[in-house]
């Protein structure tokens, strides 16, 4: 076993020493000493539960006959930091989180690894530190959140609550009203209850392979739940406790490998999952050393079939709908008609392959979970933009556009999503504008904040048909409406979205994938003769560091290493 190098032999009388004072016995250092990573904290809904699911898992890493050691990682709520400076920390948690499995796996040779994530940078962060260990690991995630209701029984979720900020700023509801939502959008325990960042990350999990059947759908904080953690930690254990040559065919790398990658793209496509899957997942295929790039998202696109569609894009289905539907093998199992090439075979964490996994999953409710021939699209819910505007791309979440995919407007410029709130705010965005958001992409922010507030007072205030929104930053997964994120190059790098002006010309065609400027070649290069980055002051030492290592959204915002 890996863990024999810190228990085995003379020398290390000392190592035993110490695992003995936290209750080890004689016995205990022949079983696999299992890493059981947990994000518990107590101010994320998704995780504030996430103690008692690791007492869940543990008690049953000890049936099976393993020893479990916890450990913890930290976490940010997005919608919590949203909308205020505490954002610009969101995406480089994202590191501290990969850089603290990394270190307490490797520190201390554990055997393997239970990770519980449940919700935005920490899903994709523990992934990313699981990809660097290479041990068998299985993600079980704490569970989605009940949706809530209005009480005039109409579904509720947190994009609901940050809308409903647009339209009492805009006169269309009462404080009452406000107050109505804002106390029931959330009304559990568990990850926001729409296709959110959170949920498509636990959703794609399944789609990868190195998370069990329900793990995307199945409600937080009920017995089918527990089931599932129970179910986690036993397959865990039964990896660990084979030889070690069996073992090692489940080692991370040999199921989140290349084909896992086009996969959970493709389901992302079919469910219309958030724009953020694209910057996480680009993240993931780096370390995964896997050769995919931001390219390959349209060619995957354009072969996917839009079937799935969940809060935010203009419906009331949620996760547990989807669940009671026939849940993510379903998706996957009505994906496959349309060719073998479309979901890649490959092995999952519970030894079976994605087409063993989804070969008898049905669909219950076909007016959830629509099938092949009545899909919403035959192309997938998200999309890579180019132009001149975005020669190294730019992500859309073409499920949830309200207007009209080829849209042309004149550019409104903010240098920062402050300023962007005040215009919004005050009147400065009508109809037939551009919104462009610079200077908060990975260098420029840093840490490429979320502009869920801003494009959802566009929403609220009823500008989401007519006005489009483009920035070098991202968008939380509730966002919906023509919001176009991840530009690329970013304004603090010198990226043609720092050159707009007021007025000028944007041009946006979804279908034929261009984000373009329409100016000429010598007025661009008369601005780019004058261009000076606005570089942003700091006073956090860790975002000084952040900024000076981080690259661009078409480059996963990883951290360069070399």
């Amino acid at each position: 076993m890996r863990s024999d190098i810190v228990k085995k032999g003379h020398n290390r009388a000392p190592h035993r020493s110490l695992f003995r004072a936290t209750g080890l016995k004689d016995e205990d250092f022949d079983k696999p000493f299992i890493g059981v990573a947990n994000s518990y904290i107590e101010i994320i809904p998704g995780h504030f539960f996430l103690d008692k699911v690791s007492a869940i898992i543990k008690d049953e890493i000890k049936k099976a006959g393993c020893v479990p050691f916890e450990f913890n990682t930290i976490g940010v709520d997005d919608g919590i930091a949203m909308g205020h400076d505490g954002m610009l920390f969101s995406l480089p948690s994202r590191e501290i989180i990969a850089n603290s499995i990394e270190t307490v796996m490797n520190a201390h040779k554990l055997d393997a690894m239970i990770a519980i994530p449940n919700c935005d940078k920490i899903v994709p962060g523990m992934i990313m530190g699981a990809l660097r260990v290479n041990v068998p690991t299985v993600f079980v995630s704490g569970g989605p959140m009940a949706k809530g209701y209005k009480q005039d029984g109409t579904p509720i979720d947190l994009a609901t609550a940050f809308e409903a900020v647009g339209q009492f700023e805009a006169g269309e509801i009462t404080e009452e009203e406000l107050t109505d939502i804002e106390c029931n959008a959330c009304p559990s325990g568990g990850s926001c209850s729409g296709m959110f960042t959170a949920n498509s990350m636990n959703t794609l999990m399944e789609a990868m392979g190195i998370a069990l059947p329900g793990n995307g759908t199945i409600l937080a904080l009920t017995k089918e739940r527990e089931e599932l953690y129970r179910k986690a930690a036993r397959r865990i254990c039964e990896i660990a406790l084979m030889s070690q040559e069996e073992a090692s065919l489940y080692n991370v790398r040999n199921i989140l490998n290349e084909n896992a990658v086009r996969n959970a793209f493709a389901v992302d496509m079919a469910m219309g999952g958030s724009s953020n899957t694209v910057l996480h997942m680009l993240a993931i295929a780096i370390e995964a050393e896997v050769d995919f790039n931001l390219e390959d998202i349209n060619s995957i696109s354009k072969r996917v079939s839009h079937i799935a569609k969940i809060s935010p894009s203009l419906t009331t289905v949620h996760m547990q709908d989807i669940d009671k539907a026939g849940g993510v093998s379903a998706v996957m199992h009505e994906m496959s008609k349309r060719g073998d090439d479309i979901l890649l075979d490959n092995l999952t964490v519970t030894g079976e392959s994605i087409k063993e996994r989804i070969a008898h999953a049905e669909i219950k409710d076909t007016n959830i979970i629509h099938t092949i021939d009545n899909s919403y699209s035959e192309v997938g819910g998200l999309a890579i933009l180019y132009g001149n505007l975005a020669e190294q791309g730019a992500v859309i979440k073409t499920a949830g556009i309200t207007g009209e995919r080829v849209f042309t407007g004149t550019a409104v410029c903010f240098n920062s999503q402050d300023e962007s709130i005040k215009g919004i705010i005050n009147g400065k965005v009508k109809a037939g504008d551009v919104v462009v958001i610079r200077y908060e992409g990975p260098k420029g922010g840093p840490g490429m904040q979320e502009m869920l507030s801003p494009t959802s007072l566009i929403m609220g205030m009823g500008l989401g048909n007519s006005v489009a929104l483009i920035t070098d930053g991202r968008f939380s997964g509730a966002t919906r409406g023509a919001s176009i994120g991840h530009v690329s190059p970013e304004a603090a790098e010198g990226g043609m979205i720092g050159l707009l002006k007021d007025g000028d010309e944007i041009h946006i065609d979804v279908d034929k994938y261009i984000l373009q400027v329409n100016i000429s070649e010598d007025e661009i290069a008369k601005r780019r003769a004058n261009f000076k980055p606005i570089i942003k002051p700091l006073t956090s030492r860790w975002l000084k560091q952040y900024r000076a290592l981080v690259t661009n959204a078409s480059n996963g915002a990883m951290l360069e290493a070399d």
